[in-house]
């Protein structure tokens, strides 16, 4: 639960990031739909921070305009970092925009922009542990092989008195299995009076947040460590481990469905956006990737392989094997595939059939319509109860401007009709099938577009005789 008492936090996300091998910066890759430093954002939001300051650096501005779209409405600040001088001077460069709009007393906490997996849980803890006194909390986790990370050395009754560096560490203090995790927390007064005093006499010539913790054990109060799952605190540092922490969200997110009556077939092959909803009730077969702001309404079923994107799925849905639905939705009790694809601003209705290899986009399906098969429906208002046949093609493009089609209530479309729009079919009217239209269809009509049928007898003999004679 957030702590009583004012909260802010500051977020580092001013690195390049190097080990990614990449153009973009390292806390803009994604994991589940969202760039990595959305989580630990999001974690500290949880927990009752504001502001959030974050602290960017590397492609600044892309940075927060990615966040800024991923997070609107939140009072997360952002800081930049000129110099890439270490992460003491990191947290220094949010000290501005901290003070202008943290309330007065308020204690901070310190998190990387990189630690997806964080739990607020977990940086509650490390912020109650300033409630005896101490003037700083660090967290801390046991590792069996801790390469590359700060150990935790204690004096002889166990109090943490520094961290040290890995590059500065003897063969002693390298065999330490507690390192640091990462996490801070202070109050503030405390804060930006230590952080005036850490120097930079390391391997790197950087100023090292971690010396925060020889500051602080050397005066009243001390430091006190909590320590927090590994698994949490980790943070990502090249592809492999993008991936991975990506696959814990995920599993994360199915246990989170499970548990609320959703059922999945196989959560090990189920691909889900934070932020994702599903209903009870409702069955997500294998393969499936829902992305996006998907909204799955209550006893429905999602075919495998399917990917839905920033869908709206009514009740009871059956969603056959392989659709793709993009920015689209779908009413209560419809049923859509196999291998259908509804793009965006489709809005197939109650009950309405849509099949397989249709597609449809910025189309309207009224409550019962049909077009269970081969089909394109482009720029279409499609009334309730029509039945589109097979082979049906709206052709919406003229080369210059799209143009709309519109079927009224109760219209029997033949297989293989072209409708060339602009153009309406009345209520009630039927297409005769293989028919081309460029004219309106008065309601309760019958409209013929068909080229006159004409048969040869004994053309095909005589073609054969032909190309005999040519050998």
């Amino acid at each position: 639960m957030p702590s009583a008492a004012p909260l802010a936090a500051i977020v580092l996300a001013a690195g390049k990031g190097t080990r990614m091998r990449s153009q973009r910066p390292k806390v803009l890759h994604e994991a589940a739909g969202k760039p990595l430093a959305w989580f630990p954002i999001r974690c500290a939001l949880d927990l009752g921070a504001s502001p959030v300051v974050v602290v960017v650096g590397h492609q600044a501005e892309a940075v927060e305009a990615a966040l800024s779209a991923a997070l609107p409405g939140e009072p997360v600040r952002y800081a930049v970092q000129r110099e890439q001088l270490g992460t003491a001077h990191a947290v220094l460069s949010a000290r501005h925009v901290l003070d202008a709009h943290a309330p007065p007393g308020a204690r901070v906490v310190i998190l990387s922009g990189d630690t997806p997996l964080l739990r607020p849980a977990s940086l509650d803890a490390v912020l109650a542990g300033l409630e005896g006194g101490a003037r700083l909390s660090v967290g801390t986790m046991r590792l069996a092989a801790p390469r590359g990370y700060g150990r935790i050395v204690r004096d002889r009754g166990g109090h943490p008195v520094r961290v040290v560096e890995e590059r500065d560490a003897t063969p002693a203090e390298r065999a330490i299995g507690e390192v640091n995790a990462g996490l801070y927390a202070a109050d503030a007064e405390f804060l930006w009076e230590a952080l005036r005093r850490v120097g930079s006499d390391n391997a790197q010539k950087e100023y090292y947040l971690p010396d925060l913790v020889a500051l602080a054990a050397a005066g009243p109060g001390g430091v006190s460590t909590v320590e927090v799952p590994p698994g949490e605190a980790a943070g990502v540092n090249d592809r492999e481990e993008l991936a991975a922490a990506s696959r814990a969200i995920v599993r994360r997110i199915a246990s989170d469905l499970m548990r609320s009556g959703v059922t999945l077939e196989d959560p090990d092959r189920f691909q889900c956006d934070e932020g994702v909803e599903i209903g009870p009730d409702t069955v997500v077969e294998p393969d499936v990737r829902l992305r996006g702001r998907t909204r799955i309404g209550s006893g429905c079923r999602i075919g495998q392989g399917s990917v839905l994107s920033g869908a709206e799925i009514g009740d009871g849905v059956e969603m056959k094997p392989y659709c793709v639905v993009e920015d689209a939705r779908v009413g209560a009790r419809a049923i859509v595939g196999p291998f259908a694809r509804l793009r965006p601003g489709s809005d197939i209705g109650p009950e309405a059939h849509v099949g397989n290899f249709v597609e449809t986009k910025k189309t309207r399906l009224g409550k019962g319509a049909k077009a269970n098969h081969l089909t394109y429906l482009g720029d279409a208002d499609v009334g309730a109860g029509v039945n589109v046949g097979a082979g049906t093609i709206t052709c919406n493009y003229d080369g210059e401007a799209k143009h709309p089609t519109r079927i009224g209530d109760g219209a029997f479309i033949g297989s293989d009709s072209i409708l060339v729009a602009p153009i309406e079919i009345g209520a009630g009217a039927y297409v005769a099938a293989g028919s081309t239209l460029t004219e309106p269809v008065p309601p309760g009509a019958l409209a013929l577009g068909r080229a006159r049928q004409v048969n040869k007898e004994g053309w095909a003999e005589r073609r054969r005789a032909e190309k005999a004679r040519k050998r």
